[in-house]
């Protein structure tokens, strides 16, 4: 792929003459929704609020630029901050802008190498299991935060959220957990009922303004974000010892790995949400790349694409990149103006607006529809989820695509059937020493010994016609079986003839040696009628005892 492709262009703005006014409007729209969810998603991924609204403006903008979808917004997502967690405990703060940049630069090169596509190799099933895990994994770490107002000390809980989340309810300052539950409840009534009044309200927005309102009035123990920057701040390389850098490593692909499925996930969600063009995969990783990069030399966190705001943008009219771009200036506008105010803003609303988040990120009827399919991939969905949630988000993928890929592979190489078949027309004497096999279906190595077993239990034959004209694909094992029947079969004095080899599959064939280990190069057929008369001539021949095969 040539850089040109990778970078912006003016058919990025495509039609914005027509839809300018929609996309500000939009951007105005998810810059408010994205708010708390910055605010949120910067503390719960243990580094801070400023980092989380750092990475939506600086990786919003830097996305909206070079991303490969018109309408994809990007910020701190939920699933990252469940792979941050762990790397603050163990690295310290410090070490997220290192990864941030690390990840990014990984994400960059994936793109330049023409990646994207490999998202599509990932099960549904799976991408639903996954969402469950982080939704449960993101719901529980909220839990610490309503129940005491003093910040948590690295290692003081388990890194599995819920442990975590059950050592803090064992541990609850419960002077305190009423008031946190109070916020949290208040702001949850919000979002579940503002949109009931019109879906234009934003709940997470009203419900973090009421529960502010009501701790500036009343004294209440509840815990603030604290003071904010009101600028941005000045962008530098994140210096670490080079021991620590080397440390981060695999904590480093692991943030790539997840940003680039979330983001690809999310672009090909959205592409099918409105009619906004198709979506770049390559180009989507080397624009997250560059944002993870960007974020990351401004203190902030690693990005993905972000699905529900990317919904709410499509659903507000958003038709161009101008809307991203809008909503990171919002939040830019925010810091310029608004730092103050938003320090005064509780944690417990923050834990609020997640916990609904999370809850809305769980389909319950999507679940029940991918429990009643198939037995592999309800195992599928459900194992994928218990991983995510007990160990990692990563390895979770990995497991599930490689437990439905094992499933997959199994169903696949039951379609393939061995069939001896009965030779058409009136019969003649001699027809019971020929038998006609016909092999249906994918021929690949997860089928290939049962083939080689079936093919070859003939008895008191003189000739096997091998019929291939229904093979579906053909694999380089799959044609080496083929080779191997034929020697087995010729070295038992059986005579084999191979009938319809299909354009595709002749050079592989070829290439591997199933033409070579026939007895003649003759014995190729394309019509049956021909292969069942030169069979016949074999056993006339064998059944003379004047003539000898030569």
């Amino acid at each position: 792929m040539s850089l040109r492709q990778l970078l912006p262009a003016a058919a990025d703005y495509r039609g914005l003459r027509r839809t300018w006014r929609g996309d500000l409007l939009a951007g105005v729209t998810v810059g408010i929704v994205a708010l708390p969810l910055a605010l949120g998603f910067g503390v719960s991924s243990g580094v801070s609020a400023e980092a989380g609204l750092v990475t939506a403006i600086v990786a919003g903008m830097i996305a909206a630029l070079f991303g490969g979808s018109h309408v994809q917004v990007s910020g701190p997502t939920g699933a990252m901050v469940v792979v941050l967690l762990p790397i603050v405990a163990a690295h310290g703060i410090g070490a997220v802008a290192a990864v941030s940049v690390m990840a990014g630069i990984i994400v960059l090169a994936a793109g330049a190498l023409k990646l994207g596509r490999a998202v599509g190799f990932i099960p549904w099933p799976v991408i639903e299991g996954f969402t469950l895990g982080i939704a449960i994994i993101i719901f529980m770490q909220q839990v610490p935060s309503l129940t005491t107002p003093r910040p948590l000390v690295a290692g003081e809980h388990s890194s599995n959220a819920i442990v975590a989340a059950g050592q803090s309810l064992a541990a609850a300052d419960w002077s305190y957990l009423p008031w946190a539950l109070g916020a949290a409840a208040v702001v949850a009534a919000c979002m579940l009922l503002a949109p009931r009044l019109h879906r234009g309200i934003p709940g997470s927005l009203v419900g973090i303004v009421v529960v502010t309102l009501l701790c500036v009035l009343l004294p209440t123990p509840l815990a603030v974000i604290g003071m904010l920057p009101d600028a941005l701040p000045a962008p530098q390389v994140p210096l670490l010892p080079v021991d620590s850098l080397a440390g981060l490593v695999g904590p480093a692909l692991a943030v790539a790995a997840l940003a680039a499925i979330e983001s690809l996930l999310s672009a090909r969600v959205a592409a099918s949400l409105a009619d906004t063009g198709a979506y770049d995969p390559d180009r989507e990783l080397f624009g997250q790349g560059l944002a993870s990069i960007g974020s990351g030399l401004f203190g902030g966190m690693p990005a993905t694409g972000a699905i529900a705001r990317t919904a709410v943008n499509i659903r507000a009219g958003g038709r161009t990149r101008l809307a991203s771009l809008t909503h990171a200036v919002v939040l830019l506008l925010v810091v310029l103006a608004l730092s103050g105010p938003v320090g005064t803003i509780p944690l417990a609303a923050l834990a609020g607006v997640l916990m609904i988040t999370a809850w809305r990120m769980v389909h319950l009827a999507t679940a029940a529809s991918i429990l009643r399919s198939t037995r592999s991939d309800a195992a599928a969905f459900l194992l994928t989820a218990l991983v995510t949630v007990s160990f990692d988000l990563v390895v979770a993928v990995a497991i599930g695509v490689a437990f439905a890929g094992f499933f997959a592979l199994r169903n696949l190489s039951r379609a393939t059937a061995v069939n001896r078949q009965p030779l058409a027309g009136d019969p003649v004497p001699g027809d019971e020493r020929i038998a006609v096999i016909r092999i249906d279906g994918p021929l690949i190595f997860a089928s290939a010994d049962r083939v080689f077993a079936e093919a070859t239990a003939v008895h008191d034959v003189g000739v096997v016609i091998l019929r291939l004209s229904s093979l579906d694909h053909v694999d380089a094992t799959g044609a080496h079986i083929l080779s191997d029947i034929t020697l087995a079969l010729e070295r038992r004095g059986i005579t084999v003839l191979i009938k319809g080899i299909l354009p595709g599959h002749e050079k592989l064939l070829r290439t591997v040696g199933v033409v070579t280990a026939l007895r003649h190069h003759a014995h190729l057929f394309r019509d049956l009628d021909d292969a069942i008369e030169h069979a016949r001539s074999h056993i006339r021949r064998e059944q003379s005892p004047a003539v000898r095969e030569g």
